[in-house]
């Protein structure tokens, strides 16, 4: 082919429909809408195919991106969903919360020219196919049981990829979940218009087919401690319960009613509905004017959950710049088109209160210094620059650490000062025998497809020594 018939390369991608902010800010029904059938096909058209394929190195599970791409554009969508849940048994889940923007997209060929391929979409977009057609996608093979028994701890995403990649190794796997429902945080931490519930529990029920069973009500450390499920029965062990402890500011008045940690106020909201009130007899302060303290996704999913439980201002109060800010850019993104206020520079110096409830807030206003050891630029008070704010909710999204209920449970367990779990981060696998452990009990509060990284690393691990390798 001549240079003069080669077809132009399209270095804009193909948006995604999204709900009118003016809309959405009033239901909690998914806020982006996903591809049609042409749109799929026009972006995965963009797909050059390179020789190099750096994308696939970037995923933190390796999936076959310009393979499952391919079969999008050959309109051979069962073997799409193959080539994906070969290396990812929740696509569904990655295609809408995963950062592909730091990961397979930041490294693909095409961003060099323009925009990088919308590989996240296109993830979403076979997941998707795949939960409406579930007739036409080809079944997993699975091998001849190996006799062996792995009980997984937690049913997060590390969890719930750890226990699949075993399952589809031939072991025995047993999770277990201390909450009611199964799904770890992106039940309880990540909102229905971000992740809506149906599309995790359709990926928890498609490791469950693989023959994994989950047990619910579970609490470790309580009903059965690590070593003593070890002695039960089990071969091996992995540790996936997540980063569930919240972290405070310890300012005055932050015991004052109104003030949530983001767990607590996302998990009564998400897990507990309160946002279905009166269906759901879920109690949650629905505040007026409220503050979310912090600048990652979980603020801006705080701050938004605020915003459609009827508040009449959001504040987003977070001490650096907009360019320091941790949060993907289209979560902050669809914050602010939303309705969503930004205070940078702000650093709460204390919560102000009357008869016991939040009426205020106190904070600093900050200039920013050199790079601390995060690389960003250390926030330094502005001298004689505070400033009040009329607030009748305060949320906190500083971040979280593992609960220590399995570490004070689990004698041989390392730990750091942090209440991390001390784990090899190729292998997952700790100083206890037999034990392994991945995700944010080993990295703290960190993304969804790191967890899976650390859950399909850690899988191989276990499955190498159950064979005795």
């Amino acid at each position: 082919m001549d240079e003069k018939s080669k077809p132009k390369l399209n270095v804009n991608r193909v948006d995604m429909p999204r709900q009118d902010p003016k809309v959405r800010g009033k239901n909690y029904k998914e806020v982006a809408l996903g591809y049609t059938v042409a749109m799929a096909k026009e972006e995965a058209g963009r797909c050059i195919q390179c020789p190099k394929r750096p994308c696939v190195s970037g995923c933190p599970v390796n999936v076959d991106i310009p393979e499952f791409i391919k079969a999008v554009l050959q309109d051979k969508m069962a073997e799409a969903v193959t080539i994906l849940k070969s290396k990812n048994s929740l696509p569904g889940i990655c295609g809408r919360v995963c950062p592909q923007e730091t990961q397979c997209e930041n490294v693909c060929t095409l961003g060099k020219k323009g925009a990088p391929v919308a590989i996240g979409r296109l993830e979403r977009y076979v997941a998707d196919w795949d939960l409406e057609n579930k007739a036409k996608a080809e079944k997993t093979e699975l091998p001849p049981a190996t006799g062996k028994k792995v009980a997984v701890i937690g049913s997060g995403p590390a969890g719930l990829t750890c226990a699949a990649d075993l399952a589809k190794l031939g072991h025995k796997v047993s999770i277990f979940e201390a909450l009611h429902v199964a799904g770890g945080v992106l039940m309880y931490g990540i909102p229905e218009f971000r992740l809506p519930k149906h599309i995790v529990q359709a990926e928890i029920n498609y490791v469950k087919s693989l023959g994994v069973e989950i047990r619910l009500d579970s609490v470790t450390g309580k009903l059965a401690t690590i070593d003593e499920l070890l002695k039960d029965s089990y071969d091996a062990v992995f540790l996936g319960t997540g980063a569930g402890l919240p972290m405070f500011l310890n300012i005055p008045g932050e015991n004052l009613n109104g003030v949530y940690s983001a767990n607590e106020f996302l998990t009564r909201i998400n897990l507990m509905k309160a946002y279905l009130f009166p269906e759901y007899d879920t109690p949650i302060k629905i505040g007026k004017k409220v503050a979310v303290i912090g600048g990652g996704n979980v603020a801006m999913d705080s701050a938004r959950c605020a915003l459609r439980l009827g508040a009449d201002e959001v504040y987003i109060i977070y001490r650096r710049s907009r360019a320091e800010m941790p949060a993907r850019h289209e979560e902050a993104e669809n914050a602010e088109e939303e309705g969503i206020i930004f205070k940078f520079l702000a650093n709460p110096k204390k919560i102000i209160g009357k008869d016991g409830w939040v009426t205020s807030m106190e904070c600093d206003q900050m200039d920013l210094g050199e790079p601390d050891a995060s690389g960003r630029r250390r926030p330094i008070v502005k001298p004689g620059a505070e400033f009040t704010i009329d607030v009748d909710v305060v949320v906190v999204a500083l971040g979280t650490t593992p609960n220590p209920l399995i570490a004070s449970t689990t004698p041989g367990l390392e730990t750091t000062k942090h209440g991390t779990v001390v784990a090899d981060e190729s292998t997952g696998k700790t100083v206890k025998d037999k034990v392994w452990a991945g995700g944010d009990i080993v990295t703290g509060a960190a993304t969804v497809i790191s967890a899976m990284g650390a859950g399909k690393r850690a899988a191989a691990s276990i499955d190498a020594y159950l064979r005795g390798k």
